[in-house]
């Protein structure tokens, strides 16, 4: 694989950084949601835990030479699209977005990160590590099924919605920014390559689907 182009890390970096940011924004608005004292507290930690990555991401930029800002900015509009046509409303909807949306971002990032050189691969990994929300949307998901099975359909149609458009989100941000399509075409070797990487996409949306109790 070719030497990783200084800019292509920076955007990735800065697509990151701006996902983390929305990311405590939409926990820590959903946390106001939870029926209970602990569940509200549980998500105000991992809103924490997002915040904390998004500045760890803005330091690297800085490092780099990159205002953190400027390198954000050009995902701004895509993720704020997104997040607006998936605006949750009910407290299960919530984790099952941050659970099933969130996982699907976080297996791309993960996947590019593997082309990415030292030490800016391990950041991306540290970053995208499980805040304790998995076990956390499992149980509270399967709980509210178990009680009430009208409940599945209801998060599992709210589930393809939200990979559907986390797909076609996906796809504008990678036809729009050449570095970002050049970095994965290059990682991948060819379109054999990127064809298995959105199968294990795929698959692992499958499991999370499957563990929440959920028909994917």
């Amino acid at each position: 694989m070719p030497p990783v182009p200084h800019t292509a890390v920076a955007d990735l970096l800065g697509a990151l950084a701006y996902a983390e940011l929305t990311a405590f924004d939409r926990l820590a608005e959903d946390a106001r949601m939870a029926p209970t004292l602990t569940g509200r507290a549980s998500l105000a930690r991992m809103a924490a835990a997002e915040i904390a990555h998004h500045v760890q991401l803005s330091a690297r930029l800085t490092e780099l030479g990159v205002d953190p800002a400027a390198a954000m900015a050009p995902f701004v509009s895509a993720l704020d699209t997104f997040h607006e046509s998936t605006r949750p409303s009910t407290w299960l909807e919530g984790l099952v977005k941050a659970y099933v949306g969130d996982g699907l971002a976080t297996d791309f990032y993960r996947e590019i990160a593997g082309f990415l050189p030292e030490p800016d691969r391990s950041l991306v990994l540290d970053v995208l590590a499980d805040t304790g929300h998995a076990d956390f949307a499992v149980r509270e998901v399967r709980a509210a099924i178990a009680a009430d099975r009208k409940v599945a359909g209801r998060l599992a149609l709210w589930g393809r919605r939200l990979v559907g458009e986390a797909m076609t989100r996906s796809q504008a941000v990678i036809a729009e920014h050449d570095r970002l399509a050049d970095l994965i075409v290059s990682g991948t070797g060819d379109l054999s390559g990127i064809g298995r990487l959105i199968e294990r996409i795929t698959d692992a949306h499958t499991e999370r689907m499957k563990a929440l109790g959920l028909n994917p």
